[in-house]
């Protein structure tokens, strides 16, 4: 934390902290940093130069966690660059008394103060403290290291399968609503009725999506397959087509959290398509387990006329983000055919690669010249610095590749470089 009492190269060592460690972590390292001099409940650090996860937050987690794009967006147009402002403003669902930073490279730095004062303390100092933050920020994904690619390949994933289950929810809300309206055996009365029903149950369902997305325990298959047609039943409470349901086998291996969900996300998905084709009669939905994966199988006879391209984006991100394999396929009067298949576990990844994700720039820097067999004198000279710095940086290498030698460092780095994905090129 800054420190006014402190001399200055004990903040100036406070502030290398909290740039040099992960990406993803920053916002926690630079608010313990703030506490002091700016005390607040909250931190948000929004940048869209990291697409996988443009708001880095820190704080109260009942604020933060409603934090919107559209919130912050706004705010971001409320601050010129280099020029902080005390403001009254709409963050995380409620008007607040906030304090707000914008970098000339546009990444935006948002305080929620303790006490509900318009007035910010020392707020060229907040803005030279953050603009160095914002420049680690810009560097890190410039420079796309293997930890902060990991992180944001992640986060991109999760917020690809995130829009993914409210869209897939808002549209299934939306067609049983539709079907029981234009169903013609019920009249207005009954309609009203069951449409409104049809919208509490989904509410429900939307209210609770939070709750259920962050459940990571398992779920048995059967009672997984349940739960997926009491939502089709409900889905096509008024549709005419008959619907064949196969449930795995009662020992089949438990589901993981995650990929239940998706099951039944995907498998909504694929029903929702072929049931909009004109006038399908008899649908088959089937799930099998084979130990290692889930095989969904949804076929539907007589029309084939499903947009297999729509289809096909509309499961993409799920599939991407857990590995799955979809197979499509529609024939004009024969029917339509969805086949996916859902890895129990994700790949495993090796314990090197995993060590070699915890360096920063500079220990990268510092391990591939030791891999060469250079000594410190000569990593010092090819890097512009000190032979005590180079030694600073080898103790810190040896610690997070937890290896007792140089010559084992090396070994890893080796092994990791011929086997792992390199570093390069620039993700958001």
């Amino acid at each position: 934390m800054l420190d006014t009492k402190a001399p200055p190269e004990a903040d100036l060592l406070a502030l290398r902290e909290v740039v040099e460690g992960p990406l993803h972590e920053i916002a926690g390292r630079f608010s313990r940093f703030l506490s002091d001099r700016w005390p607040h409940t909250a931190l948000v650090i929004f940048t869209k130069e990291c697409t996988g996860r443009p708001r880095k937050v820190a704080g109260a987690t009942e604020m933060i966690n409603k934090v919107t794009i559209d919130e912050l967006e706004q705010l971001k147009d409320l601050v010129e660059p280099g020029r902080p402002i005390g403001a009254t403003a709409a963050v995380g669902g409620a008007t607040r008394t906030v304090w707000a930073v914008r970098d000339p490279v546009g990444t935006l730095l948002v305080l929620v103060p303790r006490a509900s004062r318009k007035r910010l303390p020392q707020p060229a100092a907040l803005s030279a403290l953050f603009g160095i933050v914002a420049t680690s920020i810009s560097q890190q994904v410039a420079q796309a290291s293997p930890d902060y690619l990991a992180e944001s390949r992640a986060a991109s994933s999760e917020r690809a399968r995130t829009i993914t289950e409210m869209a897939t929810a808002h549209e299934s809300a939306l067609v049983a609503v539709l079907n029981t309206l234009r169903a013609t055996a019920l009249d207005d009365r009954r309609a009203r009725v069951a449409a409104t029903e049809s919208a509490s149950v989904a509410l429900v369902a939307l209210r609770s999506a939070q709750k259920s997305d962050l459940a990571l325990s398992e779920e048995p298959a059967p009672a997984a397959f349940t739960k997926l047609r009491r939502d089709i039943r409900h889905l096509l409470k008024h549709h005419e087509a008959h619907v064949e349901f196969v449930p795995p086998a009662k020992a089949a291996r438990p589901l993981p959290g995650e990929v239940a969900y998706a099951a039944r996300a995907m498998t909504r998905t694929a029903v929702l398509a072929f049931t909009a084709q004109p006038d399908p009669s008899r649908l088959r939905v089937a799930w099998t387990c084979d130990g290692t994966s889930l095989r969904i199988d949804v076929r539907e006879q007589e029309s084939g006329s499903v947009d297999v391209r729509t289809l096909s984006l509309q499961l993409e991100g799920r599939a991407r983000t857990l590995g799955a394999t979809v197979s499509l396929d529609a024939v004009p009067g024969w029917g339509s055919r969805a086949g996916i298949t859902l890895p129990f576990d994700p790949p495993a990844v090796r314990t090197g690669e995993t060590r070699l994700s915890s360096l920063n720039a500079r220990e990268r820097e510092v391990l591939h010249l030791l891999a060469q067999g250079k000594r410190n004198k000569a990593i010092a000279e090819a890097l512009g610095i000190t032979e005590s710095t180079v030694k600073f940086h080898v103790t810190g290498v040896l610690r997070k590749l937890e290896v007792s030698s140089r010559g084992e460092a090396a070994a890893l780095a080796l092994n990791g470089y011929e086997q792992g994905p390199r570093a390069g090129g620039r993700e958001g």
